[in-house]
């Protein structure tokens, strides 16, 4: 700035009238180019700063996800849900946003969207995740990522083509006690995992139960075949919507689909699995309408580079692992949502729900244990905020489509084997197909109603 003002007073041959003014402003601007942040005072934000988030089923753990975005700066355009009952408090909220009905409606009308939030149940993840992405929006996703392994599947490819921002919303993968896990055992902790229990206390919703006969109206703030999007019609029942719809096969994954994107994304994590090579059930009573009351998937991996293949079972509905003999008595076993054990050939790691609460069993053994370096990159934020980093420029969102894409094709794996009860499964997940039964293959895709595509 000095060497610009000695420019102006330099000696010698004397400047024209228009040629100092010139550089008179040059030193002006010099002394008034000062950051955007300063010229709002503090914690201003500029506009081009914050992204404009759209949510799609903001009545239930929508709300959350949104609210993470307001507390962190970001600004909520618009908002749409196919009950607006149910959603009013949070349109109430956000009174600035616009309120839809239909997300295709939103994204054709609504050009200043950056990103878009989609909570809504598991069927509509899909058609509606893939309209925003060809719309060029980032997306956030609730878990499971979708309702089939092929959904899934073009989901994650669709993220790579469209280059858009992506995050499942299982927020453990954004939390401390993932990655504890996962350098834990890279470090050898408790040697080679060649086997592995997880279970969750789901359902907590009804399952095990037929199509209710009753009829009921469809109440006039609910738009039903918005409701329904690609599943078959069916009439209107308080027992699907606004809560109960996980357990129903048309809707919903069951408690495999609710919980395990959050149980076993740091057993996926921290052995490095992909595709499973078989998976088989076993189950209460399976219906055509509803997951079981109760379930045991097995599900045997491959090897891994180094790692030898592993066996890993889930439980759900009240059925649990045997205790291991070496847990002490009075302790718990996991936490109140689930937990994982990790069996390997020199010890065995417990953890809850959401990787929390990570320890080597017996106690004594995680007292004497010399916990290696942090060597995966923290999440300093919620995982929201994770993912609107990414969407404006930053490393990919810690549990994008390439994560979270082959975790939920491998938890939907769990669901074909509880509706093929009696059979193995042998899987071929590079061309997802079930290569010994035929039949099982109906729903790695399901077929979409008429008027609603992938």
């Amino acid at each position: 700035m000095k060497d610009q003002v000695k420019q102006i007073q330099r000696p010698g041959k004397p400047m024209s009238r228009g040629e100092f003014l010139g550089r008179t402003a040059i030193a002006a601007a010099a002394f008034t180019i000062v950051p955007r942040h300063v010229l709002g005072g503090p914690g201003y934000r500029a506009p081009s700063d914050t992204l404009n988030i759209a949510g799609i089923g903001v009545g239930g753990m929508g709300q959350n996800n949104i609210r993470s975005c307001v507390e962190g700066g970001e600004n909520i355009v618009a908002l749409c849900d196919v009950d607006r009952d149910y959603a009013a408090p949070v349109f109430k909220e956000y009174p600035k946003a616009k309120v839809y009905t239909d997300y295709r409606r939103m994204l054709d009308k609504q050009k200043d969207i950056d990103a878009v939030i989609i909570a809504t149940p598991d069927h509509t993840h899909a058609v509606i995740a893939m309209a925003a992405m060809r719309a060029g929006k980032h997306v956030y996703v609730q878990k499971p990522l979708t309702h089939s392994v092929y959904e899934t599947r073009m989901l994650t490819e669709a993220a790579r083509k469209y280059k858009v921002a992506t995050q499942m919303g299982n927020q453990g993968h954004s939390g401390e006690g993932d990655r504890l896990i996962s350098e834990w055992i890279w470090d050898g902790a408790i040697g080679d995992v060649r086997e592995v229990h997880a279970w969750t206390n789901r359902p907590i919703w009804p399952q095990g139960i037929d199509r209710p006969q009753d009829k009921h109206r469809v109440p006039k703030t609910l738009d039903w075949d918005l409701w329904l999007g690609p599943a078959p019609y069916r009439p209107y029942h308080p027992a699907y919507a606004p809560f109960k719809w996980r357990g129903w096969w048309d809707f919903g994954t069951g408690a495999l689909g609710d919980m395990a994107c959050h149980i076993m994304d740091p057993v996926f994590w921290a052995l490095k699995l992909h595709y499973p090579t078989s998976v088989e059930a076993s189950a209460t009573e399976v219906n055509s309408e509803t997951a079981p009351l109760a379930s045991i998937v097995r599900y045997e991996f491959p090897a891994r580079g180094a790692m030898p293949p592993v066996k890993f079972n889930w439980y759900d509905g009240g059925m649990m692992p045997p205790r291991p003999d070496d847990l002490e008595d009075g302790r718990r076993m996991g936490d109140r949502d689930g937990g994982v054990i990790f069996i390997g050939d020199k010890g065995k790691l417990m953890c809850g729900a959401y990787g929390k609460n990570p320890r080597l069993i017996p106690e004594p053994a995680m007292k004497a244990y010399t916990k290696p370096s942090k060597t995966i990159p923290r999440i300093e934020t919620s995982h929201e905020m994770d993912w609107v980093r990414a969407c404006k420029g930053g490393e990919p969102a810690s549990s994008n489509f390439d994560v979270s894409g082959p975790l939920t094709e491998t938890v939907l794996m769990g669901n074909l084997a509880i509706r093929s009860l009696g059979n193995r499964l042998q899987w071929d997940g590079l061309n997802m197909q079930v290569t010994n039964v035929e039949e099982a293959n109906q729903y790695v895709r399901r077929e979409y109603r008429d008027g609603w595509s992938l």
